[in-house]
């Protein structure tokens, strides 16, 4: 059991075991006054809540991977895709936040793994549709989607347990945007595409020379969050030698969607862990979050205040 790790305690071992691994929130957001629609105004939202519970049952009762999970070790998290435009009876474009969050050791805190914005999310559905998902073959957009980020979700969270855990599921991520990219026609699944989109996502998270990123997942989460609460200042220290592990990965790969994702997640937590620290921890944590992350200047310059 991957979270043993956390040695939550024995109660847990007497538990009944849960196959699927995901506790997901789907919610879809559709207004007449801001859908584009080819097909006539938009007055029945019946459709957009069975999309909503086929999406949730699809991510909840899939089983994703060959581990058993407990409910308590389900990982939380959620989808909320907002409906933009209807081109086609049946064809929906918007967005999507895909958000995932882990408990940390010894505390009632959750800290959020994933905040990523899909701008690009586009699928079709119509009501009654079976959601079928095979990863050797294309199947829909809408099941491609939803199983590509599931494996990044996991694969991201067993990271955080295990250096480089994920790596079975972060390569099936890559491999669904693979397959998609050739038989979907969505542009957001190939190499030539915004540098934001979901196939630079998956580049990033399966590339060589990100690999330390990954790894140093591990120190962020496992090394130094689980242990933010007995040792705060072993903690900042952690993750200090993290940070400096992403400035060199960042010096090969500037601006990347992974490093800048990260960022956007992590900020405010960051901010956090350090406020609480040393003048001079606080003074080496501005310096290299303002490098790495030179539009959150502003925010980060709370470190520098006494």
């Amino acid at each position: 059991m991957k979270k043993t790790l956390l040695l939550i305690g024995f109660w847990l071992l007497v538990l009944p075991l849960c196959a699927q691994e995901l506790r997901c929130i789907v919610k879809v957001n559709a207004s007449s006054n801001q859908i584009a629609s080819n097909v006539g105004t938009i007055n029945d939202t019946q459709i957009f809540t069975e999309m909503q519970q086929a999406m949730t049952q699809f991510m909840n009762n899939t089983r994703w991977t060959g581990d058993d999970f407990r409910d308590a070790e389900r990982i939380n998290c959620s989808i909320v895709i907002t409906i933009t435009a209807i081109p086609a009876v049946g064809q929906y474009e918007g967005q999507a936040i895909i958000q995932s969050s882990r408990p940390v050791y010894g505390t009632d805190y959750e800290s959020v793994m994933l905040a990523f914005v899909d701008r690009f999310f586009r699928f079709s559905y119509n009501p009654g549709d079976q959601m079928n998902f095979n990863e050797a073959a294309f199947t829909s957009s809408l099941t491609s989607l939803l199983a590509f980020y599931a494996n990044v979700i996991i694969g991201l969270d067993y990271d955080s347990f295990a250096k480089l855990g994920g790596t079975p599921y972060l390569q099936k991520a890559a491999n669904i945007a693979n397959v998609a990219g050739q038989e979907s026609g969505d542009d957001a699944w190939k190499p030539g595409s915004d540098s934001r989109s979901r196939y630079w996502l998956a580049e990033n998270l399966n590339s060589p020379q990100m690999q330390n990123f990954r790894e140093g997942l591990y120190t962020y989460y496992r090394q130094a969050m689980d242990t933010y609460a007995t040792n705060g200042d072993q903690a900042r220290a952690q993750i200090l030698t993290f940070l400096e592990n992403v400035r060199q990965i960042n010096q090969v790969r500037p601006n990347s969607i992974w490093t800048n994702t990260f960022f956007d997640t992590k900020a405010t937590e960051i901010i956090n862990v350090f406020s609480d620290g040393n003048p001079q921890d606080k003074v080496k944590a501005y310096n290299l979050l303002v490098e790495l992350d030179p539009t959150k200047a502003d925010r980060y310059r709370k470190l520098t205040r006494n």
